[in-house]
């Protein structure tokens, strides 16, 4: 661990965690930033802006989370007028606990590496 500027402390090395499934799919920090963002805002729009991705881009990492699952990640209503939504699975959130699950167990690992 380092301290940053404002005192707190950082690990000296950064996991990124990245998941090839059987399936040939991949799941990466960017589709588990758009789940996550998906079920704070209850909409793929939003998330896609929170995540300063297009709209299209997002509904194509939704569908590409699907297919490589093989079950929906994202519950979807239409929208217009009366608004629409969206809301995540219980797929969608097992896939969020279980890579989370594993970056940070591959963190702590990273962390106690003699070379980190």
């Amino acid at each position: 661990m380092t301290r940053t500027a404002s005192g707190k402390t950082a690990p000296l090395t950064r996991v990124t965690i990245r998941l090839d499934l059987a399936s040939g799919g991949r799941i990466g920090p960017g589709k588990i930033a758009l789940l996550e963002n998906i079920a704070e805002t209850g909409s793929i729009a939003a998330a896609s802006r929170a995540l300063g991705m297009s709209y299209p881009r997002a509904w194509k990492l939704v569908e590409e989370l699907d297919a490589a699952l093989g079950q929906p990640v994202v519950s979807r209503a239409p929208g217009g007028r009366n608004g629409g939504g969206a809301t995540l699975t219980e797929a969608g959130r097992t896939l969020i606990l279980r890579y989370r699950a594993v970056e940070t167990a591959a963190q702590r690992a990273a962390d106690r590496s003699p070379t980190a």
